[in-house]
């Protein structure tokens, strides 16, 4: 569970740190206001994880997949590295990880 709470709270300061790059950059208030919520989202889900909540890698992998979704979409048409692929890769990275993890402890 170690590999997959560091994953899940690399994740989520990621996802607070492109927020405010986009509101920084672009002026993006959207960014901003999803960016800090998921962000937040998921360093939450990150301790509650380490306390041995059972429904914190499920709401981890829900946001991997609305995040990779999302920016998968924005990649498909614009192909840039970042933010696009980078938040792409590490859902993807965050789904595997994590969803070992619960496989593993069925």
């Amino acid at each position: 569970m170690g590999l997959a709470i560091v994953v899940v709270m690399i994740f989520g300061l990621f996802t607070v740190m492109g927020g405010v790059m986009g509101y920084l950059k672009a002026k993006s208030r959207p960014s901003l206001i999803v960016g800090t919520l998921m962000g937040l989202s998921l360093l939450v889900a990150a301790f509650r994880m380490r306390e041995g909540n059972q429904a914190a890698p499920l709401v981890a992998m829900g946001i991997a997949i609305l995040l990779g979704g999302r920016f998968f979409i924005t990649w498909k048409q614009n192909h840039r590295m970042a933010p696009d692929l980078l938040m792409v890769l590490i859902s993807l990275v965050t789904l595997i990880v994590v969803g070992s993890v619960c496989l593993a402890g069925l």
